[in-house]
């Protein structure tokens, strides 16, 4: 990916810093996807898990939600 072109006159170039962040953010997302990926090949190669060993959506959705009313107080 460092063989990129040079910004063109239709691109707004980044500064080091928010390429940085960005890059950052590519890799935080490609590691989720990795994760999924491995849990569907998992799925793929050994079925469903029971349904007593997994945790409920519920649970799940309302860990998320707390988690991000707790980031609200955060800065943008």
């Amino acid at each position: 990916m460092t063989d990129q072109p040079a910004p063109t006159a239709d691109r707004q170039a980044l500064s080091a810093e928010s390429a940085s962040a960005v890059r950052a953010y590519a890799a935080d997302q490609r590691a989720r996807a990795d994760d999924l990926a491995a849990a569907l090949e998992d799925i793929a190669a050994n079925g469903l898990p029971r349904a007593e060993d997994c945790t409920p959506w519920e649970t799940i959705r309302d860990s998320r939600l707390a988690a991000l009313a707790a980031g609200r107080d955060r800065a943008a």
